[in-house]
């Protein structure tokens, strides 16, 4: 068994537990489609980074960890979107905290993936 801390396994989970209680908020203000939008996309980032996870070489990481990424810049223009909204409930300020932290390790392990 692997005990070895993974920050971006760890923070893309938290982030989709937080996608997942913002969409349930949004679809009680019966915003059903941003809501399945939003949710799709922040639950995408870490399935897909758990399937990096097992990838069959560093080049499949990669590819994996880029999709895991856009799924993060789709979710993150989506709550740019609800945030610009007056008709939409706000997110916590902790979706935004864990979105900029993915980010910067997407940032990190990419490039140095790539190296």
């Amino acid at each position: 068994m692997n005990t070895k801390r993974n920050e971006l396994v760890e923070v893309s989970f938290e982030f989709a537990l937080l996608n997942i209680n913002f969409t349930e908020e949004l679809e009680n203000s019966r915003k059903y489609v941003v809501a399945k939008q939003l949710l799709k996309s922040g639950t995408s980032v870490g399935a897909n980074i758990n399937e990096a996870q097992s990838a069959e070489s560093k080049a499949d990481f990669i590819h994996k960890l880029k999709i895991a990424h856009k799924e993060l810049l789709e979710s993150e223009y989506w709550l740019k979107l609800i945030t610009s909204s007056s008709s939409y409930p706000k997110p916590d300020i902790e979706i935004d905290i864990k979105l900029l932290s993915l980010k910067k390790l997407f940032n990190k392990i990419i490039s140095t993936a790539k190296k």
